[in-house]
């Protein structure tokens, strides 16, 4: 459908008349005319009444209302998010997981400007499956994440790998599993390797899915818990945290995802690259 079917029904429905949604819209009433009878047409219903005394929607005006504020809404949205800005020959939509946006795109982004001063960036925060759908639906051309999914036309690659640490707000503690201990659930693989590592703990009374807000607990309230070194490195060295030595640290490794037919251009190789080099400055093992 002509997205401007769409607006100017909108247009006719805001304004009352046919006369008057043609001057809000600067163009003749007959082409208002058209373009609501080509409407019509396509949906095979009528929309408006005409009468001296205004124009009113039918039944079935009403019910494609909201539909034709959806149509020109997401339109408005397509434009903002892939229509390229002045003086940029490409845009680059890529998504990352918040941890991992902390960690490796922050500084890649710098890089990606630096490098690709004609590339526009558009970035998006999310979970791994929000990101895999999005990548499946050609919104993102690359995703940094934790669990991918093999899907079709998408290549996976393993990016880094980040070290969890068993860190706590007491020098005193000694292992997983004790008074204060929190669980942080950092995904499928660490639920595994932490079930294998400590078989007979009994259940954390606390369980955090989020890992920034499971630190700032810790932080504040007190307590421990497992956390890329990375990330607690800093509170280690000023002391707020203190790393418990003889437990065992667990592998989380994390993803790049990116379409498959996007592969052959230069600036996109280039763009992978960057991602690839920033990561090797960052990664914990």
């Amino acid at each position: 459908m002509d997205i401007e079917l769409a607006r100017t029904f909108l247009s006719v429905l805001e304004a009352g008349t046919f006369n008057h949604a043609a001057a809000r819209l600067n163009v003749t009433q007959s082409t208002v005319s058209t373009r609501i009878k080509n409407l019509e047409e396509q949906l095979g219903r009528i929309l408006f009444t005409r009468s001296r005394a205004g124009t009113f929607p039918t039944g079935a005006g009403r019910q494609f209302h909201p539909y034709a504020v959806n149509l020109v809404r997401v339109w408005q949205q397509a434009q903002q998010e892939i229509a390229l800005p002045a003086d940029m020959e490409t845009i680059l939509a890529i998504g990352g997981q918040l941890t991992l946006w902390e960690r490796l795109l922050l500084r890649w982004i710098p890089w990606a400007r630096d490098t690709l001063p004609d590339m526009a960036v558009r970035a998006e925060v999310g979970s791994s499956d929000g990101l895999m759908q999005q990548l499946r639906q050609g919104m993102l051309d690359i995703g940094v994440m934790y669990t991918p999914q093999s899907r079709p036309g998408l290549t996976i690659e393993k990016l880094l790998v980040e070290r969890l640490v068993l860190v706590s707000s007491s020098p005193a503690t000694k292992a997983a599993g004790e008074p204060g201990y929190i669980y942080v659930d950092w995904g499928p693989e660490f639920r595994t390797d932490h079930s294998n590592a400590f078989p007979d703990m009994e259940l954390a009374v606390l369980v955090i899915g989020y890992g920034p807000l499971a630190l700032r607990y810790i932080l504040e309230h007190g307590g421990a818990g497992y956390f890329p070194q990375h990330i607690v490195q800093t509170h280690i060295q000023s002391q707020r945290l203190h790393r418990v030595r003889r437990a065992p640290t667990f592998s989380r490794p994390a993803y790049l995802v990116y379409s498959t037919d996007d592969y052959g251009q230069e600036w996109f190789k280039t763009a992978l690259q960057g991602l690839r080099y920033v990561a090797t400055l960052k990664s914990d093992v």
